[in-house]
């Protein structure tokens, strides 16, 4: 490789699409909207510069300006359910709850794994009384979460230490969060033995959840979650083991039917 062409792989090949995508990043990490002044300073930008790019953006509807600064706009949303709808397992996901007897009652969630995080995608709401749940588009660290554990049912202890490791200890969100690997490897192995990955109140107090993993449906789909949350006054053992079994049935559902998974001999 020449210097040149060495030159030409180490720049930016779009800067002002780097920054924007940056501008969007800062945008979705806040809890309310950013002044011009805070955005150019989160961006190392000058604010003649950052409101160029607000500018641009606003156009697009990517961003709204409101009385105290910007804010994400609806087009991200329409965008965030496009990139869901790819995927055969979302599209069928609300059809499979309203059809099953016990999770059409429930909180319902589809999450991908992203990074160390599970990232949620669908939501049904079911007739369930808990309306906590996790908003579409945020996250969760995948250790603390059942979604995430679900997510990382499929990859055996050194994948976990791997991908987990250098962010261990893990945040303690509630006193029954594990804090380090080896408490919540201790959980993927119980959740690899019965099936499907328990949260006892482990993300969330007062909430349990409860989830399986999805087989990709197509090559180069990501690996998905099915999940429920439920108020963990409801929780008893009997009501968990049948949202399980209920998850259980709609993961089967959601399977390929020409995929190997699909081709598995049952147990």
């Amino acid at each position: 490789m020449t210097d040149d062409q060495d030159d030409r792989l180490g720049r930016d090949p779009a800067p002002a699409v780097t920054r924007s995508i940056r501008l969007l990043d800062l945008l979705a990490q806040s809890t309310g909207p950013m002044t011009l002044t805070e955005l150019a300073t989160g961006l190392g930008l000058a604010k003649s510069s950052t409101a160029n790019l607000c500018l641009a953006l606003e156009a697009s509807g990517m961003i709204e300006r409101v009385p105290v600064g910007f804010r994400l706009g609806r087009r991200t949303a329409v965008l965030g359910g496009a990139f869901a709808a790819q995927f055969q397992q979302v599209r069928e996901f609300y059809a499979v709850c309203d059809a099953s007897p016990v999770l059409r009652h429930e909180l319902v969630q589809v999450a991908m794994l992203d990074g160390t995080d599970a990232l949620y995608l669908a939501r049904h709401e079911g007739g369930a009384r808990v309306r906590l749940g996790t908003p579409l588009g945020s996250r969760l660290p995948a250790a603390l979460s059942a979604t995430g554990r679900a997510l990382l049912m499929g990859l055996d202890d050194e994948a976990v230490t791997e991908l987990l490791g250098d962010h261990a200890p893990f945040p303690q969100l509630t006193d029954r969060s594990p804090t380090d690997l080896a408490a919540l490897l201790e959980r993927l192995a119980r959740a690899r033995q019965r099936g499907w990955a328990l949260d006892a109140q482990e993300s969330y107090t007062g909430i349990v959840g409860v989830a399986v993993p999805l087989e990709p449906w197509a090559p180069g789909d990501p690996r998905l979650a099915l999940g429920v949350g439920m108020s963990a006054a409801e929780a008893d053992d009997a009501h968990v083991e049948r949202v399980a079994a209920a998850l259980a049935d709609a993961a089967e559902a959601l399977t390929n039917p020409f995929s190997a998974a699909a081709r598995k001999p049952p147990g």
